[in-house]
């Protein structure tokens, strides 16, 4: 076996542990919301290690296999009234808001200080994923706004109630492992 071929096997390894351990945090649920979205015990951390570990393609190929193992374990089936409307809530809620995580290397890379460019990658990534959850609100959940409430309001409000939470544990959990083990944010010798 070439060393290549072992530093790829550990590698891929590595990510689908990052991917169990990112499943079980997932499930530990410290406030769930009604119709989706939950503050959970850091449960994105797992995938933005990957990506500062290993890259963005590693990062981006590790939250894409998330983002389909979230939906089969959590799928709550939208008020979307068209296929289009379903798919888009596939696409924005799971896909790309778990996939995207996988930057958060990447974001991080300009900033000199190290504990600062940790910090700010993930919180990128975390405002990332929101968005996601906001335009799929806007465009996909808009039934379930309260009457008289803009769609807009709504998808910031009920989208920032949990994933504000979120970003600020996952961000300061981050920070933390980083300081107490930075070769966990350090490229695989």
């Amino acid at each position: 076996m070439t060393t290549k071929t072992r530093s790829r096997t550990r590698t891929l390894v590595e990510c689908a542990l990052m991917i169990a351990v990112g499943t079980v945090l997932a499930q530990i649920k410290i406030f769930e919301m009604p119709n989706g979205g939950s503050v959970t015990l850091v449960s994105m951390l797992p995938f933005i290690l990957v990506s500062f570990r290993h890259g963005a393609k590693w990062g981006l190929a590790t939250g894409f296999v998330n983002s389909l193992l979230q939906m089969l374990l959590g799928f709550y089936a939208p008020p979307a009234k068209t296929v289009w409307a379903f798919f888009g809530m596939i696409l924005l809620d799971y896909v790309l808001a778990f996939t995207l995580l996988g930057l958060a290397g990447l974001i991080a890379k300009p900033f000199k200080n190290r504990t600062l460019g940790v910090a700010a990658g993930t919180a990128a990534v975390c405002v990332i994923r929101f968005f996601c959850s906001y335009l799929s609100t806007v465009f996909v959940w808009f039934s379930t706004a309260p009457e008289g409430m803009p769609v807009w309001l709504f998808g910031i409000t009920y989208n920032g109630a949990y994933m504000l939470p979120e970003l600020i544990l996952t961000t300061a959990a981050a920070v933390l492992l980083y300081k107490a083990a930075p070769k966990f944010f350090s490229p695989e010798p």
